[in-house]
């Protein structure tokens, strides 16, 4: 079935004419893809500053949609979630997915042609095999001195 975006107030292809200072919230949130990548744990070596992905899930992260299931009020239960704003990307630019339209924004390239703003369908990241859809587990069910027995490769 098909989920069509909602392309009510949206600016055709914002992205590509609107700095990110001047986009309204509605254009920002479009830009997420819904991959669930961001809310995957991430480990970093101290000394080479080396990022990698684990697949144990944010206990916000609902696994079936790749949605947080508590958006609007997440930082009640996850005080040091990530804000993303435009002022704040160069500063988490290392640790957000290689496909994330932030950093392709920021970075001045193009949304890959499964974005749900390029398909129109919010579910084309999941077809594309692009999001955490189905490979999580929680971090309520691993203890953090086991997450490196979790690292997984970026779906891109």
């Amino acid at each position: 079935m098909s989920d069509p975006i909602d392309r009510t107030g949206l600016r055709d292809q914002f992205w590509n004419t609107v700095p990110m200072t001047k986009m309204t919230d509605k254009e920002w949130e479009a830009l997420c893809d819904g991959c669930g990548k961001c809310c995957l744990n991430k480990l970093e070596d101290e000394e080479s500053g080396e990022v990698v992905l684990t697949r144990v899930a944010c206990r916000l992260l609902d696994d079936a949609t790749c949605h947080c299931a508590q958006y609007d009020i997440r930082h009640q239960f996850v005080p040091d979630c990530i804000r993303l704003t435009p002022q704040s990307i160069p500063d988490h630019l290392y640790w957000l997915p290689q496909t994330c339209a932030y950093r392709l924004v920021h970075e001045g390239r193009d949304l890959f042609h499964w974005h749900p703003l390029i398909s129109g369908n919010m579910q084309s990241v999941h077809a594309a095999g692009v999001s955490a859809q189905g490979l999580t587990v929680s971090e309520f069910d691993i203890h953090e001195d086991e997450w490196e027995d979790h690292l997984i490769e970026e779906p891109t």
